[in-house]
């Protein structure tokens, strides 16, 4: 008898979800014509928010899974709030305001319930499918064609989009890449931007993260196959924390971006030329911890109205370093500190007795440094008197340290990367290449796996078998991966500038490889032909970008690793390498 009960309010519960996605993608696609939609909308909401109640208690009364009723605790909790919080608004708003001030509370609470509706559907698919790594592809895959159908409906852009530009501005948005091929100033509405920042965030930090956050947070608990999935795309070896660890992960992403976008609004504060600071602080804040390199300006950083505010970008490059650093470091990182004072302040030494800063951090924070500043005297020395000739010498300092930061997989310029020279060119390109570091918001090859190839060369010259470290020895696993992933980095590149080269004859053979060594990396940084490129071309870059963020390495492993153990080994014989 409850068994019938529950399974009937479940279809019909499955019914209004339906009944709310069509009333939201109506209110937000499309445009208020009808003027009597927009008088009855606060009408037609509530009464779905009352539906909703209505069916989570009694879905609620019927269940007698404990996990189903933490998470309808939830789902009635937000939408009792929101159904509170509008009546409030709608009693003491202004005339003139109430309707659209008490919609707004509406489409905000039951925006957040969607998304709560949302994760129990992915925890759902999670549990019938037992490859991380497909999954993992699959979600940016489905958010990528998501987006793209989000940003073609009506009221996302100025004068419509094709599908391919809007697959390719989704792609590049969930990529975090940055590469455009309309201008997201002019070309976009607000909703329209809202709809790319939200593909940078969810991009960034990824959907399996966001699952998880919202499974602990109404501390729903978690399945070993879901822990599993998660910590490969955290690359968390801990199983046993990896559901606290992506509830860190997305709360120190959003307390970043927080304080990213106060002080970017700060700094601002004082330009006429930036109409919504708010928004403009929060989407550049977002989009420069993602690597995203979107910018809500035409010209990107380089429009002559923020141009030469120097505090404003150092707050971008900060962002994006941290970003870049990838999660497991820059928590790793902030451990070692931690100890550091504890042990200087209340034990009186320096040295901990224990190694806290793992031997990866070492690796990555020192190539992250090396490359820095290796980058930044390269760009000051050789474009001092070209692309930064007519700044001063705080601007020539801050140029430079920029172009060597946005070039790892940033995508932000504060001029025209076309007036650089041409060796500037080639190291921009050698520093998209190398990218992030893993288990970041970046792309590249990667910074581990360009100093461990680095560290290999130097072993075989000194005729050592392996790589020895700060008294570490590499695994020889790491090393073999390493290899690979250069190697597939670049076939894919090679191929991508081959397939180009047949679309475009217009184009010289440095524009079309920058174009694609960005796409690869996500870099979003180009020497302006995004924009021209044909249709085919376009593909290209799509599925470049895709590759490049996903990791062509890790799909073959999630598609062809055995689990299987043999227990027989084959003679060695030796092959001739010079």
């Amino acid at each position: 008898m409850f068994k019938n009960i529950s399974n009937v309010l479940s279809k019909i519960y499955g019914f209004v979800d339906i009944l709310l996605i069509t009333f939201l993608i109506f209110d937000f696609g499309f445009e208020d014509t009808v003027s009597t939609w927009f008088d009855h909308k606060t009408l037609f909401f509530t009464l779905i928010i009352i539906s909703l109640i209505i069916f989570n208690v009694l879905r609620f009364i019927y269940s007698h899974n404990m996990s189903l009723k933490k998470m309808l605790k939830a789902n009635i909790l937000i939408l009792v709030i929101t159904l509170i919080a509008s009546g409030i608004t709608f009693s003491y708003s202004d005339d003139f305001d109430r309707l659209y001030n008490t919609n707004l509370v509406i489409d905000t609470g039951l925006i957040l319930y969607f998304f709560l509706r949302l994760t129990s559907l992915l925890r759902k698919l999670y549990a019938l499918y037992y490859n991380p790594t497909i999954l993992f592809v699959g979600s940016f895959a489905v958010t990528g064609f998501i987006g793209a159908f989000l940003l073609m409906l009506p009221n996302a852009t100025t004068h419509g989009i094709s599908f391919i530009d809007a697959l390719f501005t989704s792609i590049s948005a969930v990529c975090v890449t940055g590469l455009i091929v309309l201008d997201t100033a002019t070309d976009f509405t607000f909703m329209g931007k809202t709809v790319i920042i939200c593909l940078i965030q969810l991009g960034g930090i990824g959907m399996l993260t966001f699952t998880s956050f919202f499974a602990f947070f109404f501390k729903q608990g978690a399945s070993f196959r879901e822990g599993m999935n998660v910590g490969s795309f955290m690359d968390s070896e801990n199983l046993q924390n990896v559901m606290r660890f992506a509830m860190r992960v997305v709360a120190f992403t959003v307390g970043i971006e927080v304080v990213g976008a106060l002080l970017i609004y700060w700094f601002i504060a004082d330009i006429p030329e930036i109409e919504n600071k708010a928004f403009f602080s929060v989407f550049h804040s977002i989009s420069a911890f993602c690597n995203a390199g979107f910018s809500t300006f035409s010209q990107g950083l380089s429009d002559a109205a923020i141009s030469h505010a120097y505090g404003f970008q150092w707050i971008i490059m900060h962002l994006i370093i941290l970003g870049g650093l990838g999660y497991n470091i820059v928590f790793n990182f902030l451990k070692y500190v931690s100890d550091f004072v504890i042990n200087s302040i209340t034990h009186r030494r320096i040295h901990s007795p224990v190694r806290v800063l793992t031997l990866n951090s070492r690796i990555v924070i020192i190539t992250t440094a090396i490359l820095l500043t290796v980058g930044s005297f390269f760009f000051f020395f050789t474009e001092a008197h070209r692309a930064f000739a007519h700044e001063s010498t705080l601007g020539r300092v801050t140029s430079a340290a920029f172009t060597s930061v946005t070039a790892r997989t940033a995508g932000f310029n504060t001029y025209d990367f076309a007036s650089l020279s041409m060796p500037a060119i080639l190291f921009v390109i050698f520093l998209m290449w190398i990218g992030a570091s893993p288990g970041s918001t970046g792309g590249g090859i990667k910074t581990s796996t360009f100093a461990l190839a680095t560290l290999n060369i130097i072993s075989i010259a000194k005729g050592k078998e392996r790589i020895e470290l700060r008294g570490r020895k590499i695994n020889n696993q790491s090393v073999k991966r390493a290899f690979a992933i250069i190697c597939i980095s670049l076939m894919v590149i090679g191929s991508g500038v081959l397939m180009i080269l047949f679309f475009e004859e217009d184009y010289s053979l440095i524009q079309i490889a920058f174009e694609v060594f960005s796409a690869f990396s996500t870099v979003g940084l180009s020497l302006g032909i995004t924009a021209s490129l044909s249709i085919g071309s376009k593909y290209v870059l799509i599925v470049v970008m895709f590759l490049g963020r996903i990791g062509l390495l890790n799909l073959l492993i999630g598609m062809l690793k055995h689990v299987e153990a043999h227990s027989y080994e084959y003679p060695e014989e030796n092959i001739l390498i010079n």
